[in-house]
């Protein structure tokens, strides 16, 4: 994604999901699925579509506003809870209701009391109600390098102590 967002001029992927992310046989992912993609020519994007998996959209997405890279972002977020709960986002609610929900009642997934606190604030970040505060993926790689650090100094404590 962060490649995406770079290039010149950027491209906006717009239904960002854990289906749409293919592992290869190395296990490094590919993001697939371009359908709703566009070439990010002006500042923003209109949306201009009824389509996509509201249970992963960014709120500007599900009220048909200006969309931008940052409504990747969003997306991500809703991949990163995804990853730490083991569950499946919204899964009580159908389409509609996350429309409501997300779009227009400001409401987020709960992040449980037991997922570390650097990667739950990575999660809400992702997650801004706007979208000029989250982050890029330029930094959110640069916060998932110092978790992977951070873990893998206590993969290596928790085997010197036992």
């Amino acid at each position: 994604m962060n490649y995406l967002h770079n290039c010149q001029p950027p491209i906006v992927h717009r239904n960002l999901k854990s289906s749409n992310l293919l592992a290869d046989k190395n296990w490094a992912l590919k993001v697939g699925d371009f359908g709703l993609s566009r070439i990010k020519h002006e500042t923003y994007l209109a949306t201009n579509t009824g389509t996509g998996t509201p249970h992963w959209m960014a709120p500007e997405i599900l009220r048909d506003e200006q969309v931008d890279e940052k409504s990747d972002v969003y997306s991500y977020g809703v991949i990163l809870w995804e990853i730490a709960t083991e569950k499946i986002p919204w899964e009580n609610l159908n389409p509609m209701q996350v429309v409501r929900a997300v779009g227009f009642e400001n409401e987020r997934l709960e992040i449980p009391s037991d997922v570390d606190p650097q990667w739950a604030s990575l999660i809400q970040s992702c997650w801004s109600s706007e979208p000029r505060s989250r982050p890029t993926f330029q930094e959110i790689l640069v916060k998932l390098k110092d978790l992977q650090k951070k873990f893998s100094r206590s993969s290596v404590a928790a085997k010197k102590a036992s």
